[in-house]
C-alpha cells in the first residue's frame, strides 16, 4: 500500500476511466486510487474491475447502489481510506479536467511543503481554464469571488475539485455532518479546514474542459452553493458567539 490515494467518484465515465487510471499509475510517483462508482448504467465499474487485474492491491472500487451527489461520494471514500493507512487522500476527476501530472505537485505541497490542505487552483494566477465557454468562465470565477467575499477565506479557487487533504484534516471532521451534496461541498470541506486553522496552499492548475462524456453540473447544484454558503457563514458565526458566551459563562462562575 501507498501512502497517497486518489478517489475517483464516477458516473457514466466508461469513455474516460481506464485512460484516467493508466495515467495515474504510469507517474513516477506511486499512487493507489479509489474508484467511487454510483452504479453506472455505462458499466464503469466493470471497466475497473477488469483493471484490477492488472493492478492488483492498488486499484479500489466501491460501487454505491444509487446516484447520490459528488458530495457524498467523496464522504463514502474518506472513510474508506481513513480506515486504512493512508497519509494523503486526494479528489479528483475523471474526465482529465485534472491533469494527473499535477498530482504529483499537489503531494509536494503537503509531504514536503508542510501544507495541511493542497487545492490544485484555477485563479490564483490569473484564469487558467480551457475550452470552457465564456458563461461558464464567469461564473465559475464569480462563484469563487463571492464565496471568498462571504466567507472570508483566502483562497481563490473555492469551489476546486482538485485537492489533496493530509488524513489529520479529514480525521478532525465529522464526516457526518457534511451537509452539501453538489458543488457547495467542496466550499464547505474548505471553510472547515480554514475555521480549523489548518495550513491551506493553492498550486496553480490549467483546468481543461472534457472532451468526453457529459458534464454532470447543473442549476440546482450551483444555487445549492449560492445559497448554502450564507447559511454555512452565519452557522459559524452563531457557533462562535455561543462559544465565546460559555468561555464567559465558565470565567463567571470560577470567579
Amino acid at each position: 500500500m501507498q501512502d497517497a490515494i486518489v478517489i475517483i467518484p464516477t458516473y457514466n465515465e466508461i469513455e474516460n476511466i481506464e485512460a484516467i487510471i493508466l495515467a495515474v499509475f504510469s507517474l513516477e510517483k506511486a499512487f493507489d486510487v479509489l474508484v467511487v462508482d454510483d452504479t453506472s448504467p455505462d458499466l464503469t465499474a466493470e471497466k475497473v474491475k477488469e483493471l484490477q487485474a492488472q493492478f492488483p492491491g492498488r486499484l479500489h472500487l466501491e460501487v454505491r447502489k444509487e446516484k447520490s451527489g459528488l458530495g457524498t461520494a467523496y464522504i463514502h471514500g474518506f472513510k474508506w481510506s481513513l480506515k486504512r493507512a493512508y497519509r494523503y487522500i486526494f479528489e479528483m476527476d475523471a474526465d482529465f479536467s485534472h491533469n494527473p501530472k499535477d498530482l504529483l505537485r499537489l503531494y509536494n505541497a503537503c509531504h514536503v511543503d508542510g501544507a495541511d490542505l493542497a487545492i490544485g487552483s484555477r485563479y490564483v494566477k490569473g484564469v487558467n481554464v480551457v475550452n470552457w465557454p465564456m458563461s461558464r468562465v464567469l461564473l465559475s470565477y464569480l462563484a469563487s469571488k463571492y464565496v471568498r467575499f462571504i466567507t472570508r477565506m483566502k483562497i481563490h479557487d473555492t469551489t476546486a475539485g482538485f485537492v489533496c487533504y493530509k488524513r489529520e484534516v479529514l480525521e478532525s471532521f465529522n464526516l457526518e455532518k457534511i451537509k452539501f451534496k453538489g458543488y457547495a461541498f467542496q466550499i464547505e470541506m474548505k471553510f472547515k479546514a480554514y475555521c480549523k486553522n489548518f495550513i491551506i496552499k493553492e498550486i496553480p492548475v490549467i483546468f481543461t474542459d472534457r472532451t468526453k462524456g457529459e458534464s454532470k453540473l447543473s442549476s440546482g447544484i450551483i444555487s445549492e452553493a449560492i445559497f448554502g454558503v450564507i447559511s454555512m457563514k452565519v452557522k459559524s458565526i452563531f457557533k462562535k458567539v455561543n462559544k465565546a458566551n460559555k468561555e464567559n459563562a465558565t470565567q463567571t462562575n470560577t470567579n
